[in-house]
């Protein structure tokens, strides 16, 4: 993909372009600079001084992508993708493979942080390079992705502590809904360590909420505001809804909710469901579609809650102002809490309040 005159402009590359062939230098896949390659030149501009903006792209749900339409549809997105970074970054910037479906971006004209925030916008805007279907043969997969940014010497000065920092804001990418960008700021990720973000493993969370469930009073009303905190802290929801039989929608955290959203059963043709585009939800559920749009909602989870075909309500994460793909794990926890519920309401006889 890249060719010889694009990689010349760069002292790095012409040096090594005077001895070797161009495909050394590149991904045999994606086209883009191999890891080797794309990491030498990140070290090359640190030893000459050169300031530069460092930011690794990992790819949200691409295992998804693999085991849902096979291992030759991840690589046309890899391609795909790799060759909208190429062609965004071109004439002041180079991309690389880190592996697997993580790329590299080495921008050396974006550096402050007025700088930045419109170049990273602009990853997911317009059909760039992200939140944009790649067209491949039988399919069209939605492709996002989360990057951490970081600069040389602005926020750090060698090699290592600068990778350090795109790593830690990826990881904080991630830890936020993925589908966004966060660049190093000083003032907020000065502290910030991968081992604390992730000390909650999927078992603890999950023993937490259930200690929680049982001991948080007599009512579901009670039950539902115990395990609240741990929710909003984990999930990192603003807030949690529920409905009961009759399809009225209330708030665990705000008493003054209530909305009919007696048609959402349409959408749930499993036991989960989740979205960040309502074409689907427009059609079959209007109702509960409105009032997503009234509250300009852009990412919706929604949980069963019952057994068999028996249904009693559901619990739903309808966050605004945010296009976060919900991951398995945040799934699972809304899933074991309807299942606890569920366990309560047949052991009890209570039903869901509304």
């Amino acid at each position: 993909m890249y060719t010889e005159e694009q990689l010349r402009k760069y002292p790095y590359f012409a040096k090594i372009l005077e001895k070797n062939s161009l495909d050394i230098i590149l991904d045999t896949l994606t086209g883009i600079v191999s890891r080797g390659y794309i990491l030498g030149f990140v070290r090359s501009l640190i030893a000459e001084g050169i300031p530069f903006t460092f930011a690794m792209l990992d790819l949200d749900n691409f295992k998804f992508i693999n085991d849902t339409y096979g291992h030759h549809v991840g690589d046309g997105v890899l391609i795909g993708v790799a060759h909208d970074l190429a062609q965004y970054l071109d004439g002041y910037g180079v991309a690389g493979r880190f592996g697997g479906d993580e790329m590299l971006i080495v921008n050396l004209r974006d550096l402050t942080v007025e700088q930045k925030k419109p170049f990273l916008d602009g990853f997911y805007h317009n059909d760039t390079v992200l939140r944009k279907n790649i067209d491949l043969e039988n399919c069209r997969p939605f492709i996002t992705g989360t990057i951490g940014c970081a600069s040389f010497p602005e926020n750090a000065t060698d090699y290592d502590s600068l990778f350090a920092l795109i790593d830690k804001t990826l990881y904080r990418g991630k830890t936020k809904g993925r589908n966004c960008y966060i660049y190093y700021r000083e003032d907020m990720h000065r502290n910030l360590e991968i081992q604390k973000i992730a000390k909650h493993g999927l078992y603890t969370m999950l023993h937490e909420i259930g200690q929680q469930f049982r001991g948080g009073g007599e009512t579901l009303s009670e039950k539902l505001h115990a395990v609240s905190g741990i929710l909003f802290s984990e999930l990192r929801i603003s807030e949690l809804y529920y409905t009961g039989k009759r399809g009225i929608m209330h708030a665990v955290g705000n008493p003054d909710v209530e909305e009919i959203v007696n048609d959402i059963g349409a959408l749930m043709s499993e036991d989960i469901y989740s979205a960040n585009s309502f074409r689907k939800i427009e059609y079959v559920s209007p109702v509960f579609y409105e009032v997503l749009r009234k509250w300009q909602v852009e990412t919706v989870l929604i949980v069963r809650i019952g057994a068999g075909k028996e249904t009693l309500g559901y619990l739903i994460c309808a966050e605004p102002h945010s296009l976060r793909i919900w991951q398995e794990d945040e799934s699972a926890l809304l899933f074991y809490l309807a299942n606890l519920m569920e366990f309560h309401i047949r052991l009890t006889g209570e039903e869901i309040p509304e």
